[in-house]
């Protein structure tokens, strides 16, 4: 009796869990559609000096034609790139040089940032780097990431005074709503995998999977209000009154946490139009299940609520259960059948329409086995608070890392 009663709840919640996560789907191709309509609002041009800040630490793949792509910028503007190495024995130093006597024109420096201010060694980096900007607008971005020559004319024109309108937010004048100014710009990305399964499974969630959750957040909270690290352009008076990057040196998702400080400052969080590219590694196994946990567990930390809420993210997984369950039954296949088609149509219009990631969608084949595995390492994520960060391991405490 008892057997049949927890088999019947079984399929229940399956089922619950499979249409909830069909209708999690289309609402985040929905999302997806609502932001390439807004891709087509014309900006103004808007250029002011650019400070480019990126903390090194070894050589990543494709790091020295990442670095190319920003010194190719078609920028009205002026612009700089400052590197910064926690000594300058490390290999990346000898890239930066390298880009220097190709790019002689450009204002690019090697800074060394010898102290180690808190757990998170970019951020230090970051910190001491800040210290020797030229400029009023700061720009962050990871080793990695590939930018097409229009980036920073694109993230830039996000920051252009906005005109007075109803319906804003913040202060008022005349009666009529000022718009908060624009304190933080992001961008979405795609990931461009290397040879190994690990990686194209990685690369295709970033395409179909995390984008996806970024489009859906924005459209149901009306905005951002947290950053990506694959951007993090920042008005320096803005950064100043979030705290600086000084309050970020012990916290691991420090791009999340620097838009959430600048949203909270009475700023708004602005996600361009712009998509970069970052590089995955050719992955091990061990190595990819390092990492995913490593970015699970700060989304678990940084934003709780949401991370439960991603149980209605894995609409097929909880499709093949409930078809286990209810022993393969016309209806549960039939649930099956529809969450995989809305899951495709999903991952094509995010990856493909929205990221443009065509490796993604000659891998969308591997998407049914992606998800299954990410299915059971969300679970996994519940468990524990250890993770593993450029091989140092660190337990996370209060969303701050704390070396092992």
């Amino acid at each position: 009796m008892i057997s049949h009663v927890l088999a019947l709840a079984v399929k229940i919640v399956t089922t619950a869990l499979a249409v909830a996560g069909m209708g999690y789907f289309f609402a985040s191709l929905l999302a997806a559609r609502r932001f390439l309509r807004e891709w087509r609002a014309q900006r103004p041009e808007f250029a002011p000096g650019v400070s480019i800040l990126k903390a090194l630490k070894g050589i990543d793949p494709g790091m020295i034609e990442a670095f190319r792509s920003h010194c190719r910028q078609s920028y009205a503007g002026e612009f700089e790139l400052l590197f910064g190495v926690a000594t300058l024995d490390d290999p990346a130093a000898a890239a930066v040089k390298k880009l220097q006597s190709e790019f002689p024109e450009l204002a690019i420096r090697l800074v060394e940032c010898p102290q180690r201010l808190g757990s998170n060694g970019k951020v230090s980096t970051l910190v001491q780097l800040a210290a020797q900007v030229r400029y009023d607008y700061l720009l962050v971005n990871d080793s990695d990431i590939t930018v097409s020559p229009q980036y920073l004319r694109q993230v830039m024109a996000c920051f252009a005074p906005a005109e007075i309108s109803s319906g804003a937010e913040a202060r008022t004048l005349q009666g009529e709503f000022l718009p908060s100014p624009v304190g933080l710009v992001t961008a979405l990305y795609r990931g461009r995998a290397h040879g190994s399964l690990a990686s194209r499974f990685e690369a295709l969630g970033i395409a179909t999977d995390f984008q996806a959750g970024v489009l859906m957040s924005k459209w149901i909270e009306g905005g951002l209000s947290y950053g990506l690290g694959s951007t993090l352009a920042v008005r320096r008076e803005a950064l100043e009154k979030a705290g600086g990057l000084i309050g970020l040196v012990d916290h691991l998702a420090d791009d999340y946490e620097m838009g959430a400080r600048v949203a909270r400052a009475g700023y708004r969080v602005e996600l361009c139009a712009e998509v970069v590219e970052t590089s995955v590694p050719a992955y091990g196994w061990r190595g990819f299940f390092d990492h995913q946990l490593r970015w699970l567990r700060a989304v678990r930390v940084s934003r709780p609520a949401g991370y439960v809420g991603l149980i209605f993210t894995y609409g097929l997984g909880w499709a093949l259960v409930n078809a286990l369950a209810c022993g393969f039954s016309r209806t549960s296949l039939w649930l099956l059948g529809a969450s995989i088609l809305l899951r495709l149509a999903q991952a094509a219009t995010v990856g493909g329409a929205v990221v443009g990631d065509r490796q993604a969608m000659a891998n969308l084949w591997l998407l049914p086995a992606r998800d299954l595995v990410a299915f059971g390492l969300w679970i996994a994520g519940f468990v524990g608070n250890t993770i593993v960060w450029r091989g140092e391991r660190f337990v996370l405490k209060g969303g701050r890392l704390v070396k092992v």
